[in-house]
């Protein structure tokens, strides 16, 4: 398999999309490092994870806390100690807490860009020593199409476009050791936290989306792991949208939804 003796980190893994990524790259063959605040769901995920395969020896997991860096410098060792080197780091990690701008407080900005901003910056700055001994080092940063804005998610907003120019200069400096750096931007996809949308904001949403759904885990775990794969070794620097479509200029793809999607048709009412 493509990451046979390769070691992958990825944050907020117990769950949702990370979780995706983690059994993406371990069916791959890696030995993967399930990371997230909560040591007992760690600990199921990384036992759903191997459950098919059995290789229990390829994977582990570790609480962590991304925005303390106390947590972090903690957590790498453990990586250190249980594999011995590091060659995929997945910054996943990341929280929302919405609030229209005039209402929203010093607390809800603070924790949004401690956990998704800062918590990639000390993933990245405490992985590096062993991700830049790799042969094929993979730095990917999951980022989202809010980083263009997005009502209620100044925070958030904020964050991911932070995660993509944090990306792109580490892309730049880290290239010297045969590390890439890319960010994977997802759009409206099917979790926890968007199931909790309220069924007519849900609406809104998936009418925004020129192929009709919305996207899965898996999609973005296959994402992934086409950047941290050997396919992938003269890409650097780039945000790889995985959104249906839903980032193009909405003028552009509503009026392609009206017309039926012919050229030049017009629509019927």
């Amino acid at each position: 398999m493509q990451f046979d003796d390769r070691v992958a980190v990825v944050t907020g893994s117990a769950r949702g999309i990370g979780k995706a990524i983690a059994q993406r790259l371990f069916n791959g063959g890696a030995k993967v490092v399930v990371a997230d605040l909560d040591q007992e769901s760690v600990d199921a995920a990384c036992r759903e994870i191997a459950s098919e395969s059995g290789a229990t020896e390829r994977i582990a997991g570790f609480a962590c806390d991304v925005s303390n860096p106390d947590s972090v410098v903690a957590f790498f060792k453990s990586v250190k100690e249980k594999f011995g080197r590091l060659d995929i780091l997945v910054n996943n990690a990341g929280i929302t807490r919405d609030s229209l701008f005039g209402r929203m407080t010093f607390e809800q900005w603070k924790q949004v860009l401690d956990v998704n901003l800062t918590g990639t910056f000390l993933c990245c700055r405490h992985a590096f020593p062993m991700v830049r001994k790799s042969p094929s080092g993979r730095i990917i940063n999951i980022s989202s199409v809010a980083a263009g804005g997005n009502i209620g998610q100044a925070n958030y907003a904020a964050s991911k476009a932070g995660v993509i120019g944090l990306t792109r200069t580490l892309s730049i400096e880290l290239a010297r050791y045969n590390v890439t750096a890319n960010a994977v931007a997802p759009g409206f996809i099917d979790t926890e936290m968007t199931r909790a949308v309220p069924e007519k904001a849900r609406q809104v949403w998936l009418e925004k989306i020129p192929v009709g759904r919305a996207g899965t885990p898996e999609d973005i775990a296959e994402a992934v792991e086409f950047l941290a794969s050997d396919g992938a070794s003269y890409i650097t620097g780039e945000v790889l949208q995985v959104d249906g479509g839903m980032s193009m200029p909405e003028a552009v793809a509503a009026s392609f939804r009206r017309s039926g999607g012919g050229i030049g048709s017009t629509s019927q009412s």
